[in-house]
């Protein structure tokens, strides 16, 4: 389970970041939810830095308490992936965890070293790294490019789990699909359940404002 602290201290630095906004925004589902976030936000080199020790964290605690098997390489899914595993690798490194990374090109290149994958070899258990996980598509094309590989998926690290059913009506929430569908466990750094945690507890005006319409929302749409 993610520690409460970890998942708290993300989401008020995401807030403060304006990558977690609350207030009326429209899901791919076409859902009314009362708060958006968005990692393509993260727009400096000291945010990326402390968004990529948040995932390093994560990483670590879950190895430590058994939801994560052993690491061989890191893989970041194009586009949003490729910041995020670079950023990641690094922040592993300097806790003492030097992974090799991948990642690769959405068109394959024909000149050079050609192909699509770029960086350290697909071998051993390779963790997918993306920011969230909507329709589950960019899971399901890096786990075809890893057994292509002749490799194994060791899991997904993501930013957040929305934890909400899926827009196909399905009673699965896409994170909860995607376990199911590959067999690996999907790790985030923060949950819906840690952002109600937070509201409950935070001082902040703003944050406390949307606990009602968030918890609505959980209500309305959330997964066990």
């Amino acid at each position: 389970m993610r520690t409460m602290d970890l998942q708290q201290q993300f989401l008020q630095f995401a807030h403060t970041c304006g990558v977690l906004r609350f207030g009326e925004f429209t899901t791919k589902a076409g859902r009314q939810s009362p708060y958006f976030f968005n990692t393509g936000l993260f727009q400096t080199g000291a945010q990326m830095l402390r968004l990529a020790d948040f995932y390093a964290q994560a990483l670590l605690e879950a190895q430590a308490d058994g939801r994560l098997g052993p690491v061989d390489v890191l893989f970041g899914p194009a586009y949003k992936g490729i910041p995020l595993v670079t950023a990641t690798a690094m922040a592993c490194a300097q806790r003492g965890h030097d992974l090799p990374l991948a990642y690769n090109r959405k068109e394959k290149k024909d000149h050079g070293e050609g192909g699509v994958l770029v960086g350290a070899p697909l071998q051993g258990r390779v963790l997918i790294l993306d920011d969230v996980i909507s329709a589950g598509t960019s899971v399901g094309e890096s786990v075809e490019m890893i057994h292509a590989a002749g490799a194994q998926p060791a899991g997904v690290l993501i930013a957040l789990d929305r934890q909400e059913r899926g827009g196909d009506g399905s009673a699965l929430s896409a994170v909860q699909a995607v376990e199911q569908r590959y067999g690996i466990p999907v790790v985030a750094v923060a949950t819906l359940q840690g952002l109600m945690a937070l509201m409950a507890q935070t001082q902040d005006p703003e944050i406390q404002k949307f606990s009602g319409a968030v918890a609505e929302y959980r209500e309305r749409w959330g997964v066990q």
